[in-house]
């Protein structure tokens, strides 16, 4: 038996989440709805521009393990975050929620990773990310019984960014092949795609990547074209399974010949579009390493994804086990978890 269901690699970054008008954005010069790179200084002042604020721990992939957990999964993750007040919150909050964290933390700086994230009333959130310790995940942090011992690893495209990084997906990924497990990825952002492309395309290609996640934004700018079909029939060839949400459209998984269509989970009220795609994909691998078919896993993703998009922050604050047997998507006890 495999030790753990999904293995989550990315960086461990504190969000700290403000809500603001879209004149603030202009004024502030910050890209609406991306992830912006930025620096010490510029951290500094945006953070002093704020408004009341929420920390809570984020970051892509360590929302994803969070909530494979909160679907009752084994979940693990590799970040790293400083020695430091930030450092030793994200920590708590990942082991609290039921995820194997065990990465070493970096001693001295830089220190810990934090995103300030602007939430305009639309519910469209605008990341300013400072990566600080983050940059420092490197071959080193590889683990190799989780590497092994995990049915899927799952990494964010984000981690292609700092260069050690990569040498430790690398490795964690051969390590996960040699023990007949699978890898996945999640493209992240568009701005990121156009970053690493080819570098993308050729993880698909070589077979290091097998499960890929995106958003429609993110496969049209993967493949360069106005066309969602023409992405999603590129995409099809390129990887063994692709899972593709749009929004309020739900979301497209393609595997082979295969099309499976999902449904958006109705809701409420839109508050904040922050992990959307990160729950989407703890609640897809959830049911992937547990056996259902396809429908169910994206059921599962469409779920999650709805439930953390009704309220401020990441990660999900109801036990996603729970309303998922409200909603009929774990009943019927033919499934073994």
């Amino acid at each position: 038996m495999p030790e753990y269901d999904v293995l989550c690699i990315g960086n461990a970054i504190v969000d700290i989440i403000a809500q603001c008008d879209e004149a603030f954005l202009e004024t502030n010069g910050i890209i609406k709805g991306a992830m912006n790179l930025i620096d010490a200084k510029r951290a500094e002042l945006l953070y002093s521009r704020m408004g009341p604020a929420i920390e809570a721990s984020g970051g892509s992939a360590g929302n994803t393990a969070a909530g494979v957990a909160s679907l009752g999964g084994r979940a693990a993750f590799f970040g790293k975050v400083s020695n430091d007040a930030l450092g030793d919150i994200y920590t708590h909050d990942i082991q609290a929620q039921g995820v194997a964290f065990d990465t070493r933390p970096l001693k001295g700086q830089p220190p810990t990773a934090r995103s300030m994230i602007f939430v305009t009333p639309d519910g469209e959130r605008s990341m300013n990310t400072y990566l600080g310790a983050c940059v420092e995940l490197g071959p080193e942090d590889v683990e190799a019984d989780k590497a092994s011992g995990a049915r899927v690893t799952y990494f964010e495209g984000y981690l292609w960014d700092p260069p050690r990084a990569k040498e430790a997906i690398r490795q964690t990924a051969r390590l996960a092949h040699a023990a007949g497990r699978e890898v996945s990825m999640t493209l992240s952002d568009s701005f990121c795609v156009d970053r690493y492309r080819d570098e993308f395309l050729d993880l698909m290609r070589s077979g290091t990547v097998d499960i890929v996640f995106a958003n429609s934004h993110e496969i049209k700018s993967l493949y360069q074209t106005a066309s969602f079909e023409d992405a999603l029939a590129a995409i099809r060839k390129d990887c063994k399974i692709a899972a593709v949400t749009r929004s309020e459209k739900g979301s497209v998984i393609v595997r082979g010949d295969e099309t499976v269509t999902v449904n958006a989970t109705a809701i409420k009220e839109l508050v904040d579009t922050t992990g959307a795609g990160d729950l989407y994909a703890a609640g897809f691998l959830y049911g992937y390493t547990t056996g259902r078919n396809l429908k169910d896993c994206g059921d599962l993703g469409s779920l999650a994804a709805g439930l953390v998009i009704q309220q401020i922050g990441p990660r999900p604050r109801q036990n996603l086990r729970r309303e998922a047997e409200q909603a009929g998507l774990l009943s019927g006890g033919h499934f073994q978890d």
